[in-house]
C-alpha cells in the first residue's frame, strides 16, 4: 500500500511539470520579426573582466546587427589580460566601439552589478542592452528584441541564448535552465502580471528603456547580489514595470563555462537567489526529487527485487514519461544533448547538490568566488 501511495505521488509530481512545459512550449517563443522601420538606437554594454580570449567575438558579432543603431560600450572591469587592448583595436577601426574602465570595486558591490550599472551611466541611447561577454549574436537580435520590447510596452525583455555545451558537466546540467524555466514558471501569468513572485531573466541578454531603468534603481538597487537575471526583472516588476522572455535560440548562444569546476562554481554562486533560497529549497527539491528520481529508483526496485501490481506499473510508466518527456522535448528545440537528456535523473541528482551546498555554504558563512574576487554572503 505504502509503495503505491509512492508511486501515485512520483507520478503526480512528475506530471504537474511536464504538463506546464508542454502548455509553456507554445507561448515561449522567438521574437517577432523586424520589419522596416524606425527603431530607437541602443546602447549595447558589455561587461568584461580577463575576457581576451572572447571579447573580440562577441564585439565583432553586435558590430555586424542589421536593423537598428547602435553604440557598443565595453567596460574593462580591471581585467589583469589584454582585454582592454583588444578592444582599443577595435574601437580604432570603428567610431561605434568605445572603451571604458571601472575604477577599483567599492565596497558593497557585486562586481558585475557595479560594472554595468557604470556601463548605464555612460550610456548615449535610449535603450540600454545587457550582452555578457560570452554571448555571440546574430545579426537580426537587437532589431528583434527591440521590437519585441516596443511592442508589448515592456520595461525589460530578456532571452535565453543557445547554451553551447563541450564538456559532460556542461551537457547534464545546463539543459536544465529550460526544464526549470518552463516546467515551473507560468509564463501566461509572467507575462500577464506585474507580480514579482513570477519574475524571470537571464543576465545573458537584458533589454531595457534607459528610463524605465533609472526610475526603478536599476542594477544600484541590487548591487550585493549575484544574479542580475532574476533579481533586475523582479526589481521591474516591483516597480510596476512588466518584463517578458524570448527564445533565442536562433538568435544568440552562449558557452557560459569551459570545465567542470567553472559550472559547479557558477551555478552555486547565485542558486541561494533562486531555487536555493531558503524558502524555496525544500519544497523544490522534494517536488524534482519525487518527480525525476524516484520514478526511476521506483521501475529498477519493481524490475529487480519484486513483482509490481498492474496498477504500480502504470503508474510509474507514466511517471517516468513525465519525467523525460519535457528533457527529449528541450533536446529538440533548444539543439541541447541528447545525452544528458537520457541521464536526466542523474542531471536532477547532481542540480540538487548544487542547491544545498549553495545554501550550506551560505548558512556556515562560506565566501563565493568569482572572476579573482571574493564575495561574502550577506
Amino acid at each position: 500500500m505504502m509503495l503505491e501511495a509512492l508511486t501515485i505521488a512520483a507520478m503526480l509530481c512528475s506530471l504537474a511539470p511536464a504538463v506546464l512545459f508542454c502548455v509553456n512550449w507554445r507561448r515561449y517563443l522567438p521574437p517577432p520579426q523586424a520589419e522596416p522601420s524606425y527603431l530607437p538606437a541602443l546602447s549595447v554594454l558589455i561587461p568584461a573582466r580577463d575576457e581576451e580570449d572572447g571579447i573580440a567575438a562577441v564585439v565583432e558579432s553586435v558590430l555586424a546587427s542589421t536593423g537598428v543603431s547602435f553604440e557598443v560600450i565595453v567596460m574593462d572591469d580591471c581585467s589583469s589580460d589584454r582585454t582592454a587592448d583588444i578592444v582599443e583595436a577595435i574601437a580604432k577601426k570603428d567610431a561605434r566601439v568605445r572603451l571604458e574602465r571601472t575604477q577599483a570595486l567599492p565596497s558593497g558591490w557585486n562586481g558585475k552589478q557595479h560594472t554595468c550599472w557604470t556601463l548605464a551611466l555612460a550610456a548615449r541611447h535610449e535603450l540600454l542592452c545587457f550582452v555578457d561577454a560570452d554571448v555571440r549574436l546574430k545579426p537580426e537580435c537587437l532589431a528583434r528584441m527591440t521590437v519585441f520590447l516596443q511592442r508589448g510596452r515592456r520595461g525589460l525583455v530578456t532571452g535565453f541564448p543557445q547554451q553551447a555545451t563541450e564538456t559532460w558537466l556542461e551537457r547534464l546540467l545546463l539543459p536544465l535552465i529550460h526544464f526549470v524555466l518552463l516546467g515551473f514558471l507560468p509564463v501566461e501569468r509572467m507575462r500577464n502580471t506585474t507580480d514579482p513572485a513570477f519574475a524571470a531573466g537571464c543576465g545573458q541578454f537584458i533589454l531595457v528603456r534607459r528610463e524605465d531603468y533609472f526610475a526603478c534603481g536599476g542594477h544600484a538597487e541590487i548591487k550585493t547580489t549575484m544574479h542580475d537575471g532574476l533579481l533586475l526583472p523582479r526589481l521591474f516588476r516591483q516597480y510596476g514595470y512588466r518584463t517578458d522572455l524570448a527564445d533565442l535560440t536562433d538568435l544568440a548562444t552562449c558557452r557560459m563555462y569551459r570545465n567542470a569546476l567553472q559550472v559547479w562554481q557558477g551555478l552555486a554562486k547565485n542558486a541561494t537567489e533562486g531555487l536555493a533560497s531558503p524558502v524555496r529549497i525544500l519544497p523544490i527539491s522534494l517536488l524534482l526529487f519525487l518527480g525525476q528520481i524516484v520514478p526511476f529508483m521506483l521501475a529498477a526496485w519493481l524490475l529487480l527485487v519484486r513483482e509490481s501490481s498492474v496498477a504500480e506499473t502504470v503508474y510509474v510508466l507514466i511517471a517516468i514519461t513525465g519525467a523525460w518527456l519535457p528533457r527529449f522535448m528541450a533536446a529538440y528545440r533548444f539543439r541541447q544533448s541528447w545525452r544528458g537528456a537520457c541521464l536526466h535523473p542523474l542531471d536532477v541528482g547532481i542540480l540538487l547538490a548544487v542547491q544545498w551546498y549553495a545554501l550550506t555554504r551560505k548558512i556556515t558563512g562560506g565566501s563565493v568566488r568569482w572572476k579573482e574576487r571574493s564575495y561574502s554572503h550577506l
